[in-house]
């Protein structure tokens, strides 16, 4: 249950960045073995007034929403195949609007553009006899279908770049208004770099098993206090601690409260750089701490944060526009599932 859970929500993460990224031909696009659990055959699935999509179309947009499936043949999760199927053909029929909204607006395709497109996408392939089995696999076996489905798509990517990619551009100026208007989103708090051994003695010791990793947890004391530096520690805890970062040299990086057990933090937010702890008792294991480093909370600046800033407003507004263009093709649209 939790894994469909989770495959859910990667579903949806995946098909919002998936959307309408895949209307180009690709290489490889719907080829998948006939033992898959959705073979194509070309059958309809899909009117969007008037024009008809196939079953090629769905899969490569499945793969495209869920390519984790072309490591395992072309199979989908039984569980979430539906969800999948779904977030599909919903970007299917938004890219099929934007394709008949840019003829309705009468946009063209630039025939340089549409050259070099087709010379782009025919370099991908190691020789001409790998590019016509393509073609007979996946454009019926023509150049003109292929140039098609280019220009389709270019078209698409102008009448998307229009709403979409030149509304959601931020300047400097906005970045840095958004900036001071929300000072707590870019305040970092108090954080300490930690080396951490853990000697683990579970849930529910018995007094016995208890007092063996305390033993144990002495003995790593003893051996960390006479460390001098990072290395050290770090060796004493790839040797001897369980947590999960041992492999790590026992490396945390940094981490702010709230990050850790609550006995571990009130000790480590208590000492200096280079320090070891005692003993501390986490509730399920005896740990040993080292501090490598203490920042104090402050305001990160502004030329630190900005590229990331503006990618991410950059990638909301964009979310938004699109699914506000969405919302209005559909609006007057006639869409049917075969």
């Amino acid at each position: 249950m939790k894994l469909h859970i989770a495959i859910l929500v990667l579903i949806a993460s995946l098909a919002a960045t998936a959307q309408v990224a895949s209307h180009a031909p690709t290489v490889q696009p719907a080829n998948v073995p006939p033992t898959a659990a959705v073979a194509p055959s070309g059958r309809p699935v899909l009117r969007v007034n008037g024009a008809v999509l196939t079953d090629r179309d769905l899969v490569r947009e499945m793969l495209n929403v869920f390519p984790y499936a072309k490591q395992h043949g072309g199979k989908f999760p039984k569980d979430s195949e539906p969800e999948i199927r779904k977030a599909a053909l919903r970007n299917l029929e938004f890219e099929e609007l934007a394709y008949q909204e840019a003829k309705r607006r009468g946009l063209a395709v630039a025939p340089a553009r549409l050259n070099q497109a087709v010379k782009d996408f025919r370099a991908q392939f190691d020789d001409e006899t790998k590019f016509q089995q393509y073609l007979k696999a996946e454009q019926k076996g023509s150049q003109e279908e292929l140039r098609s489905k280019v220009r389709r798509a270019i078209l698409i990517d102008m009448v998307l770049k229009a709403e979409v990619e030149d509304r959601a551009k931020y300047t400097d100026a906005q970045l840095r208004a958004f900036y001071d208007k929300n000072p707590d989103r870019f305040r970092k708090p108090d954080s300490v770099s930690i080396q951490t051994i853990t000697i683990a003695y579970g849930d529910n010791p018995s007094p016995a098993d208890k007092k063996k990793a305390r033993e144990r947890a002495d003995e790593a004391l003893k051996q960390a206090q006479a460390t001098k530096d990072y290395e050290g520690f770090g060796q004493i805890a790839e040797k001897v601690s369980v947590d999960d970062w041992h492999v790590m040299m026992g490396d945390h990086k940094w981490l702010h409260r709230g990050r850790m057990p609550e006995a571990v933090e009130k000790v480590v937010f208590s000492m200096k750089p280079g320090e070891v702890s005692g003993i501390i008792d986490a509730g399920d294991s005896y740990c040993i701490a080292r501090v490598n480093g203490r920042e104090d909370s402050h305001l990160v600046g502004f030329n630190e944060v900005k590229g990331r800033l503006k990618q991410d407003l950059e990638k909301q507004k964009k979310d938004e526009l699109r699914a506000a263009f969405d919302k209005r093709l559909r609006k007057t649209a006639k869409i049917e599932e075969l």
